[in-house]
C-alpha cells in the first residue's frame, strides 16, 4: 500500500514513515498542503492521511479543494481535534475516516487497510450538469466550489433529477423518491421541496424547470449574449 502522509510535525511524520514501513506501507511525506497538492495527481496513492493544522492551509480547505478537483482517494483525517463538530465537518468535506491523536499504530494500520479495501470495490462516480456536481461516493453536491447544504428531502429530489439530467422526471415518481414512506403526502409537498432546492441553486448555471404534463427537469442555463433569450 502507498499513502500520502500530510503532516507538518517532522518528528511525528518520521516516526510514522518508519513504523508503517515495517508493515509494508510506503508513506510519502508532505509537510505542507502545497507540496501535497503537487504530489497527489501523479502519486498513485491508495490512501491519504491528512493532518488539519498545516502551516499554509487548513486541512479541511485542502480536502474540499481536492474533492472539487475530482480526486477520489480515501482520506483519513489524523488530528488532535477530536470534537464531534470537527469530525462531522470532516465527513461533510469528503473525509472517509477520522483518527484522533494520540493513537496506536496498529489501529492506524487497520483503518488504512479497511479504507484501501473499500476503495477497491467502490465505483468512482461523479455526475455533472454545468457547474453542479454530485459525488455519489460521499453523497455530496457541489455548485462550483461550494458544497450545497441540503436536507435529506432536498438531497433526494436533486439526486433523482441529476440521474436524468436533460430529461423530465414525473411528479409522482419524484414524490415517491422524496417521500418514500409517506403515501398520504400532499400533492403540493414536492413543490415546496423543489422551491427550496431552486433557492439553493440560485446564482449558478443550473436550474430546475417544470415541463408541463411531464414533470420536472434539471438543465443548464444558456449563456446570455446578444440576441439570446431565456424563458422563465
Amino acid at each position: 500500500m502507498r499513502i500520502l502522509l500530510i503532516e507538518d510535525e517532522q518528528e511525528m511524520a518520521a516516526w510514522l514513515v518508519r513504523a508503517l514501513k515495517q508493515s509494508n506501507i510506503e508513506a510519502v511525506h508532505a509537510p505542507q498542503a502545497a507540496m501535497a497538492t503537487r504530489l497527489l495527481p501523479d502519486g498513485r496513492f491508495d490512501v491519504v492521511v491528512l493532518d488539519l493544522q498545516l502551516p499554509d492551509q487548513h486541512g479541511f480547505d485542502w480536502l474540499s479543494a481536492m474533492r472539487v478537483q475530482g480526486h477520489r482517494e480515501p482520506v483519513l483525517v489524523l488530528t488532535a481535534q477530536g470534537a464531534v463538530q470537527d469530525r462531522v465537518e470532516g465527513l461533510h468535506r469528503g473525509a472517509d475516516d477520522y483518527l484522533t491523536k494520540p493513537f496506536e499504530v496498529a489501529e492506524l494500520e487497520a483503518r488504512l487497510a479497511a479504507l484501501h479495501r473499500r476503495s477497491q470495490g467502490r465505483v468512482q462516480a461523479m455526475q455533472q450538469c454545468g457547474s453542479l456536481r454530485y459525488d455519489s461516493n460521499h453523497r455530496t453536491f457541489w455548485l462550483a466550489d461550494q458544497m450545497l447544504a441540503l436536507t435529506p428531502r432536498e438531497h433526494a429530489a436533486l439526486e433523482a433529477l441529476m440521474a436524468r439530467t436533460g430529461a423530465p422526471v414525473g411528479k409522482s415518481k419524484l414524490t415517491a423518491k422524496v417521500f418514500p414512506q409517506d403515501s398520504s403526502v400532499s400533492p403540493d409537498a414536492i413543490e415546496q421541496v423543489l422551491h427550496r432546492v431552486r433557492r439553493k441553486l440560485a446564482g449558478g448555471d443550473v436550474h430546475i424547470v417544470t415541463v408541463r404534463g411531464l414533470g420536472y427537469m434539471l438543465e443548464t442555463l444558456l449563456p446570455k449574449g446578444p440576441g439570446s433569450t431565456l424563458s422563465a
